[in-house]
């Protein structure tokens, strides 16, 4: 029997040390433990998919907590029936001792289990529900205050208008009215049509 662990984060700039340490307490080796740094909508991870190709009947893995499995709540009891059912292996939460398949492998056992990871992975996808909604409602707050988001965007010098008159007559080359306007070449032909299309109004 193999032990593995199993950790997730949302992002690459999130800390995955709380969960390593849980996974360090029980001693399992970092050659064992796979890390995602990606969202929990679906099981489409790489480390994840790795770990699924490595299992074999009577392995075990641990989890910190269920959400770290997944935030999707049909996602989470698919992935779990196919972990325990068809690939025959065991799963235990460290925050909650319910949830390890090696216990109570009778019917009121399992049923117990199932109550709770039900709760669980609905709590886990209302939780990702509403951090989306809070983020939506921050950018669309952002947004009314008049925050920008992405690359700020590059404004054409005052005499632009001068210039690409100057370069339509031949007295600007390319390279020229480039340096002269700071602009990239895919820049200064956006604003250029904008020119144009301020123009023909």
């Amino acid at each position: 029997m193999a032990i593995y662990g199993y950790v997730r984060v949302s992002s690459a700039d999130q800390n995955t040390d709380r969960q390593i340490d849980a996974m360090s307490g029980i001693k399992i080796p970092e050659t064992q433990i796979y890390t995602d740094k990606q969202s929990g909508k679906n099981f489409e991870r790489p480390q994840y998919k790795a770990l699924l190709k490595k299992l074999k009947p009577g392995d075990l893995i641990y989890i910190k907590s269920i959400d770290r499995l997944g935030r999707n709540y049909d996602e989470i009891q698919n992935q779990w029936r196919i972990l325990t059912k068809e690939r025959g292996v065991d799963i235990a939460v460290i925050d909650m001792p319910l949830l390890d398949t090696r216990n109570g492998k009778d019917l009121v056992g399992t049923f117990l289990a199932d109550i709770v990871l039900q709760i669980l992975s609905f709590v886990a996808q209302n939780e990702r529900e509403n951090i989306r909604k809070r983020q939506s409602e921050g950018i669309a707050a952002a947004k009314a205050r008049g925050v920008h988001f992405g690359r700020p965007v590059k404004k054409p010098p005052e005499n632009f208008r001068e210039l690409v008159r100057a370069w339509g007559r031949g007295k600007l080359s390319f390279e020229e009215i480039l340096k002269q306007t700071g602009l990239k070449e895919s820049t200064f032909y956006r604003r250029l049509r904008e020119l144009r299309l301020s123009e023909n109004k």
